[in-house]
C-alpha cells in the first residue's frame, strides 16, 4: 500500500488534474490511496462564504456561486459530455451545502466552519475520482468522514485512533485505488470535523499508519523540503534527506511544507515520507526517514506571521512563580491560544501566541485583573534551526527585536 497526497495547488485547474493522472501512470496506482485537498484557493473562498453567512447574508449566495463557477469551469474543461454524472454529483454537493445554511440553528462559528469548509475537499475528490474513471483509471471514492473519527473540538479535532483504525479497515479496499479527502473527519454524532489548516498531510499519515503503508508521498509545488520558504527568503536550498526527529522539530517551529502532526504516526511505524514536486515528478525530492539530522547541514529559516506577543509582569513586583505560570497557561488553554514561544524571568513572563479563535480581547481583560500587560499584535516569529552567527546577523537586519532566545541548535526571535 502506498499513500499519495495532492495539495490544492496540484489540482487548481484542469491541467493540474490531468497532471495528477500522468503522475499515477508513471508511478503506478495499484494498491494506492490518494488524499486530495480542495482545489486551488477554494478553502479561502469558502471562508469568505462562512464570513458572509454570519456577517453579510446578502452576499452569501454570490460568494457561494463564485465557488461553484470555479469548479464548473474545471468540469467543462475535463469532461466533453455535460450529461456526465459528475455534473449532477457536484451540483448535489452544493445543494447540500445550501440546505445546511437553510436549516442550521447553531450560532457557533467553529461548528459552522467545520460543516461548511469540507465541501471543498468533497467536490475536488468527486471531480478527480470521476475524471480518473473517465480516462480508464478505475478507483473507489471514499468519504473520509466514515474513516477518520475524532472528538468534537471543531477546527482542530483530535483523532480517536482505535475507532479510526477499525473504520479504515472496514471502509478501505486495499487491493484497488482509493481516493479520499484530506483535512476532514467526523465526531461521535457524525458532524464533520477538521484537523486544522493544512491537515491533509496528517490525513495521509493517518491512513498510512492504519494501513501499514510502504510509504507516503506528498506532491507539492516546490522541489521538496527547502531550508527556507522562498516566499520570504532568498536562495532557498533543497534538503535531500531529513530524519523524523529533525522534520518534527522543523514542523513544530512552523515549517510549512509538512504538517506538525504528520510525522509522529509515520515515525512510530518507520514509514518513509517523500516530499516531491508535481511539476517534476521524476526528481527525487526530499526523503524523511529514520536516520541522523539533515543533509546538507545548513541553517533552516522559518517565519510565522500574524503572531501576538504578550508580556506580563506582576503589579507589585513580586515574583512570577509556579502558581502564576500555571494560571497563565490555564487561561491560554481556555481561550484556545496556540503557544509558540515562552520566556520568563523572576518578575516577567512573555509568550508568543496565535490568536486563531479571535479570543484575544477576552484573554487580555482576564490577564489585566492580575498582571501588568503589554501586548504587541501583528508581529512575526522567526526561527533558525542550526544557526550560525552570520545567519542571525542577516536575519536581524532592519528589524525591531522584541524577544530573542537561543538554545544549542535553535534561535528564535519575535520582531516587527
Amino acid at each position: 500500500m502506498h499513500v499519495f497526497k495532492f495539495g490544492g495547488a496540484s489540482v487548481k485547474d484542469a491541467t493540474g488534474v490531468r497532471n495528477l493522472e500522468l503522475i499515477l501512470r508513471k508511478t503506478g496506482f495499484d494498491k494506492h490511496l490518494i488524499v486530495v485537498s480542495a482545489m486551488g484557493k477554494t478553502t479561502n473562498a469558502l471562508e469568505t462564504v462562512i464570513s458572509n453567512y454570519f456577517l453579510n447574508k446578502t452576499q452569501l449566495q454570490s460568494s457561494l456561486q463564485d465557488v461553484k463557477k470555479y469548479h464548473n469551469a474545471i468540469l467543462l474543461n475535463l469532461f466533453d459530455d455535460v450529461s456526465h454524472p459528475v455534473f449532477k454529483r457536484t451540483s448535489a454537493l452544493f445543494d447540500e451545502l445550501n440546505s445546511f445554511f437553510d436549516r442550521n440553528k447553531s450560532p457557533d462559528y467553529n461548528f459552522v466552519y467545520d460543516q461548511v469548509i469540507g465541501y471543498g475537499e468533497l467536490v475536488s475528490t468527486v471531480i478527480v475520482s470521476e475524471y480518473l474513471n473517465y480516462v480508464g483509471i478505475k478507483n473507489n471514492w471514499l468519504d473520509v468522514r466514515d474513516c477518520i473519527k475524532t472528538d468534537n473540538f471543531y477546527r482542530r479535532a483530535n483523532v480517536d485512533w482505535e475507532a479510526t483504525q477499525a473504520a479504515i479497515h472496514t471502509q478501505c479496499n486495499t487491493s484497488i485505488l482509493n481516493i479520499t479527502q484530506g483535512f476532514l473527519g467526523s465526531d461521535a454524532n457524525n458532524f464533520t470535523t477538521t484537523l486544522g489548516r493544512e491537515g491533509s498531510d496528517y490525513t495521509a499519515a493517518i491512513f498510512a499508519y492504519c494501513l501499514n503503508a510502504q510509504a507516503v508521498s506528498i506532491w507539492k509545488d516546490v522541489p521538496g523540503v527547502l531550508n527556507a520558504d522562498p516566499r520570504y527568503f532568498d536562495n532557498a536550498q533543497l534538503l535531500h534527506k531529513i530524519s523524523y526527529r529533525e522534520a518534527i522539530e522543523l514542523a513544530f517551529y512552523g515549517a510549512s511544507v509538512i504538517h506538525p502532526k504528520t510525522l509522529q504516526p509515520l515515525q512510530q511505524k518507520e514509514i518513509p515520507l517523500y516530499v516531491k514536486s508535481f511539476n517534476h515528478p521524476d526528481e527525487p525530492g526530499t526523503s524523511v526517514s529514520k536516520g541522523m539530522g539533515i543533509e546538507p547541514l545548513i541553517p533552516c529559516y522559518i517565519v510565522k506571521k500574524n503572531q501576538v506577543l504578550i508580556a506580563l509582569s506582576s503589579l507589585d513586583f513580586s515574583y512570577i512563580v509556579e502558581d502564576n505560570i500555571s494560571e497563565i497557561f490555564s487561561l491560554l488553554h481556555v481561550y484556545k491560544m496556540k503557544v509558540n514561544v515562552i520566556q520568563n524571568s523572576a518578575i516577567s513572563f512573555s509568550v508568543c501566541v496565535e490568536n486563531n479563535y479571535n479570543n484575544l480581547p477576552e484573554l487580555l481583560q482576564h490577564l489585566k485583573a492580575k498582571f501588568k500587560v503589554e501586548c504587541h499584535e501583528e508581529v512575526s516569529l522567526y526561527t533558525i534551526r542550526h544557526y550560525d552567527q552570520e545567519a542571525i546577523a542577516q536575519l536581524e537586519l532592519g528589524k525591531v527585536i522584541l524577544l530573542k532566545q537561543l538554545t544549542q541548535e535553535t534561535m528564535q526571535m519575535v520582531a516587527k
